[in-house]
């Protein structure tokens, strides 16, 4: 069983996809850094600066004693998060759609496949036809 654990490890589709796993990690920085420091900015300038991220509707207040001390936490619907994480989904799917689409331009065309000639039945066909006149 160690030999066949040995084998599976050190075979080419477990080595390609750990390279896979670590390139996609360090991808995913990569668009991250973009979104947060380039294209959030942006987003942040045309919609006035705000942050959605501290909007919510408050279903209940806290509740405080005498000490100052929160006895019961708020309750609320965190809206503004959600959506800045779908503006961040959106974003992030629309570099990663520029990325994809730059790298196949970069790749050949592939070749049409050359025109195939008459079948082996149309051939004896035609002497077929030949012969009777």
């Amino acid at each position: 069983m160690l030999k066949e654990f040995k084998e599976f490890i050190t075979g080419g589709n477990v080595i390609e996809f750990a390279v896979a796993v670590i390139m996609a990690g360090a991808i995913g920085g990569v668009v991250k850094g973009f979104v947060d420091n380039i294209v959030m900015p942006v987003v942040g300038y045309f919609t006035g600066g705000s942050d959605f991220s501290d909007k919510k509707v408050i279903l209940s207040e806290a509740v405080v004693d005498a000490a100052g001390a929160v006895t019961t936490p708020e309750n609320a619907i965190m809206w503004g998060s959600w959506v800045n994480a779908i503006i961040n989904l959106l974003i992030v799917g629309l570099v990663m759609f520029i990325i994809v689409k730059a790298y196949n331009k970069t790749k050949a065309p592939a070749e049409e496949p050359a025109p195939a000639g008459p079948s082996e039945l149309d051939i004896l066909t035609e002497i077929r036809d030949a012969l009777k006149k």
